[in-house]
């Protein structure tokens, strides 16, 4: 695909977020999502829900996946000006959305082991929640940076296992918005509840990476324009 002629300039964040952002690696913007927008992506989500033979790769037991990435509210959301401040403050570069799914754990399903996401691409990953989400529903627990350091420090990123015990599950309310890291550890919980707890999952690719990421859009089900390049 041709490239935007024109770069999309992104503000920076507020001091105090950006602060936080590179002290723990993962940022949450509660309420960043408006109410009047919700009930639209909720839909948007759920309309998207086919069988498992929509997917190019086959997807894991104990999620339900959306494809949403046409629809024109998904598309605004992933452009909120504090959703792109934060995945700009730690990609410090031109960069582009290279995805958008719908994701959402089942009852008794959803649970996934610490892990790190494309270690080495500089990725950034956010969860938009369209329902309310906790420890009983599936939420998504992250080692924070400042936690995960040592093994950093020691180059044994993708060698040895992230501590379990320091991870936190984290809490909120729809229109919640969780950005990180996509090398911090992060894993879902299990949906003990069976509650709703719908999310879009992004993916921000520094530009370096689109050869790459245009090369498996089939298999990653990808049907938007990611053309668009955002720029710091």
């Amino acid at each position: 695909m041709s490239h935007c002629l024109t770069p999309t300039r992104v503000a920076p964040l507020a001091a105090d977020q950006a602060a936080m952002l590179m002290r723990d690696g993962y940022l949450l913007l509660r309420g960043a999502v408006l109410e009047d927008r919700r009930g639209a992506l909720r839909a948007a989500f759920d309309a998207g829900v086919g069988t498992g033979d929509q997917c190019a790769v086959p997807r894991g037991n104990g999620w339900r996946h959306a494809l949403v990435d046409l629809d024109p509210t998904v598309q605004r959301t992933c452009r909120l000006p504090p959703l792109l401040a934060a995945a700009a403050g730690m990609l410090a570069g031109p960069f582009f959305l290279a995805q958008v799914e719908g994701r959402e754990p089942l009852r008794d399903g959803g649970y996934q082991p610490l892990h790190r996401d494309g270690v080495g691409t500089n990725a950034v990953a956010a969860l938009v929640f369209l329902d309310a989400y906790g420890p009983d529903n599936g939420a998504t627990r992250v080692v924070p940076r400042h936690l995960d350091q040592g093994l950093v420090d020691q180059g044994l990123v993708g060698q040895a296992e992230p501590d379990e015990a320091s991870s936190l599950i984290l809490a909120g309310e729809a229109g919640d918005i969780l950005v990180f890291d996509a090398d911090l550890p992060h894993g879902a919980t299990r949906n003990r509840s069976g509650a709703r707890r719908r999310s879009l999952l992004l993916s921000f690719m520094p530009e370096r990476m689109r050869a790459a990421q245009e090369s498996c859009r089939a298999l990653r089900n990808v049907r938007m324009d990611t053309s668009e390049v955002f720029v710091p």
